[in-house]
């Protein structure tokens, strides 16, 4: 059983990506589980001071990585990047600098914006940031979901069938990436 965890990038009650990822919990493979860590909000500015130390809820995320197969991000996108608390988080989980919790994980990326472009900038930058982490993100498909509002109803609930469908295409895929690098690790 392939274990995903998933995390949402916006802290927004009625968000869209947390939609998505609502969504996206309904979609997992059945070789596979999608477990939610939503404590971002919680997460404190990173300091350094602190990495060797780091607060409850930083220490609660790393396990959480560590006992995750892949990762899933599902990212809105502020100012043409990632918004600030989903980097706060990717910092505190890759530090101290030889205890990065997002060493080599197999991730996906989608993401969900009111705009025509569906997050793309932010999930570019985000593959930006994996190569340091040495995480190896899944090239295809890209899951971005342009015009939100129109793609889900006023309960949050996924209404497009063709952004359902790339939503399980993005997860099957996941889990095969992640099943590929797990065997190549064993040879």
């Amino acid at each position: 059983m392939i274990k995903i965890l998933a995390m949402a990038g916006s802290l927004r009650k009625d968000s869209f990506n947390k939609a998505a990822l609502k969504a996206a919990q309904g979609l997992v493979p059945k070789n596979a589980t999608l477990g939610i860590f939503d404590s971002l909000g919680k997460i404190p500015p990173f300091n350094q001071d602190q990495e060797n130390n780091p607060p409850e809820v930083v220490k609660k995320l790393k396990k959480a990585i560590r006992a995750a197969d892949a990762i899933l991000f599902v990212t809105p996108e502020y100012n043409y990047s990632v918004p600030g608390v989903l980097k706060n988080a990717i910092d505190w989980a890759s530090r101290p600098y030889a205890d990065n919790s997002w060493e080599g994980k197999p991730v996906g990326i989608m993401g969900a914006s009111p705009g025509m472009l569906g997050t793309s900038r932010a999930q570019y930058h985000l593959r930006q940031i994996f190569v340091f982490l040495n995480m190896f993100p899944l090239n295809r498909p890209e899951v971005m979901i342009p015009n939100a509002p129109e793609k889900f109803d006023k309960q949050g609930n996924l209404i497009d069938d063709y952004t359902r469908n790339k939503i399980k295409e993005l997860l099957e895929a996941l889990v095969a990436w992640t099943s590929e690098l797990a065997s190549s690790k064993k040879s």
